[in-house]
């Protein structure tokens, strides 16, 4: 049976920026000799990646004759176990809104006067189609070199754990509900010791928050705020519009201690 090296679908896990690095993910079917499999992988994962030198590679069984592999990407860190760096971006993030911080300007034909949708975008005769915007989203990484008995199987389950979960208490300076953790990567130093990629964005909680004419409003970072609409009548542009009636603030991920993360 010939052997075969397939690259999988969920795969080409990329991190750029000043400690860029990848992963490449494979299946090899058709041996059940690791020194076989580890060949094969070797001659079909590319020597460079993302402009990247391959920097190790290696398999682990997981059915007869079949077997997972990687191919790791990057450059050799000189930074010795227990050292950290540190990277942010403030790009900002997309978010779709279907409600303005204030109208402007209304206009009208003559003769005829706007209707006041308090603050509603883009309003139709069924719907409040809203718009994309940019928010403010700061995402910062923390890469930290630790040694390989603190990344044990216990550790590897609890990044996992708390993976796409928001600070329950203050965190890095930043207040609880600020900060999502979006998961972190690993690459093995030789025998010796673990570079730990860990990914964050933080969101601003926020208070005093106006929607219409209702007020009084607080939204932590990561809480999802939606607006429900009525049809109302406004006698000055006599017509049927729609309206804010009342404003939803949902809990969309859990809350967990970030202590957890041991940074």
């Amino acid at each position: 049976m010939a052997v075969t090296v397939t690259e999988k679908f969920q795969s080409r896990d990329v991190v750029r920026g000043t400690n860029p690095s990848a992963q490449l993910n494979f299946v090899i079917q058709g041996t059940e000799d690791y020194d076989e499999a580890l060949t094969q992988l070797a001659s079909k994962a590319p020597q460079a990646f993302d402009n990247l030198p391959r920097l190790s590679y290696g398999i682990e069984p997981i059915a007869e004759a079949l077997w997972l592999g990687n191919a790791r990407y990057g450059y050799q860190s000189t930074q010795p176990t227990g050292e950290s760096v540190y990277q942010f971006d403030t790009g900002g993030g997309s978010q779709h809104i279907t409600q303005s911080l204030g109208t402007v300007r209304r206009y009208a034909r003559p003769g005829a006067v706007a209707g006041n949708f308090m603050g509603a975008i883009g309003v139709t005769a069924d719907s409040v189609e809203g718009v994309d915007i940019t928010v403010p989203v700061y995402s910062f990484s923390e890469v930290h070199y630790k040694n390989r008995a603190f990344v044990d199987d216990n550790y590897k389950a609890t990044l996992f754990e708390l993976t796409g979960t928001v600070n329950s208490r203050n965190f890095r300076k930043y207040a609880a509900g600020e900060v999502l953790f979006l998961g972190a990567s690993g690459t093995k130093r030789g025998s010796d010791d673990w570079e730990l990629v860990y990914r964050f964005s933080a969101s601003p909680n926020m208070s005093g928050i106006v929607v219409g004419d209702i007020g009084g409003i607080a939204k932590a970072g990561w809480e999802y705020l939606w607006v429900q609409y009525v049809d109302a009548e406004d006698s000055n542009a006599q017509t049927l519009i729609k309206q804010p009636i009342s404003v939803h603030i949902e809990q969309v991920y859990p809350y967990k201690d970030f202590d957890r993360l041991r940074l």
